[in-house]
Formats: structure tokens, sequence, C-alpha cells
């Protein structure tokens, strides 16, 4: 797992996890457009429940 905040945004830059780290982040009160999905590419990320940094 590897984890960057930027500009007040969580970053996931890779998640090796089972149930995935976003899913825990939410669980633990964090809002979606708090996280980005930064695995994926700009362009995919705009089709995600998740911000697009």
């Amino acid at each position: 797992m590897h984890l960057d905040i930027k500009n007040e945004k969580l970053w996931i830059q890779h998640d090796g996890t089972e149930g995935g780290i976003a899913n825990e982040l939410i669980s633990r009160g964090i809002p979606k457009k708090d996280i980005i999905l930064a695995f994926h590419s700009p362009f995919k990320r705009q089709f995600t429940e998740f911000a697009v940094g």
C-alpha cells in the first residue's frame, strides 16, 4: 500500500490489500471526494465515484 497526502486529498498510489484501502478509509469517515485513486489514469478516474485529482 502506498498513500500520499497532497492538497488535503488522499492519493492511493498502490493498493495491495484484500478489501481495498479506499473502502477502509470510507468506513472511517473519509469522504469519497477526498480520495483519489491515483493508480488509475486521470482519464479513468472521471468514471469512478472518487475525486479526479
